[in-house]
Formats: C-alpha cells, structure tokens, sequence
C-alpha cells in the first residue's frame, strides 16, 4: 500500500520508518543536527512549496530518504493507519486513539 506525503508523491507504507511532526521535534539540538546532516548529504525531498508540517523517514535497502510534507504528522498517521486497516480487512475509517 501507498501512503500519499502531498503533492504527487507517494511512498510505499512498508518503507516508512517514522512520522514526525517538524515543529515539535526540532525543539531539539539533536533533531535539528540531524535535519542539518541529512539536508548536507541530499538525502531530503521537499514534497511542496507550503509551509512544512511533518517529515517522514523512510528506508529503500540500505538508502534513507526524509521527506519534508505540508501534511501534518497526525493526518499521515491516520492515513497510514487506515491503509493497514484496510490491508488487514478492517473497516476503512477506523483509527484506534
């Protein structure tokens, strides 16, 4: 299943490590020397032009790729959960809190 980060870009689900909301973990140093790191080394695709909201993190093989999304963290969460439900054969719509 596709999980869609915004835009025309799509990820498979079973390559997304994390979903990360920006604003909140960029409190820290460790997280912006990271963002930092990964920016240096091309390793980030920024999904629009609008405000960014969330990032994902995602693992192809042995490649890393981080992508910046104006969708929110809990929206791509969601989105993520319904994909699994549906997968499983669980009714769409339902997200588990």
């Amino acid at each position: 299943m596709y999980l869609h980060l915004g835009a025309d870009v799509v990820v498979n689900q079973k390559d997304v490590i994390a979903i990360l909301d920006l604003e909140k973990t960029t409190i820290s140093k460790i997280t912006r020397d990271y963002l930092k790191y990964i920016q240096k080394n091309q390793m980030v695709i920024n999904v629009s032009n609008e405000l960014p909201k969330s990032y994902v993190i995602t693992a192809q093989g042995d490649k890393t790729k981080i992508y910046i999304s104006p969708i929110s963290s809990l929206t791509l969460l969601k989105r993520s959960e319904n994909l699994f439900h549906n997968k499983k054969g669980g009714a769409a719509g339902n997200v588990s809190k």
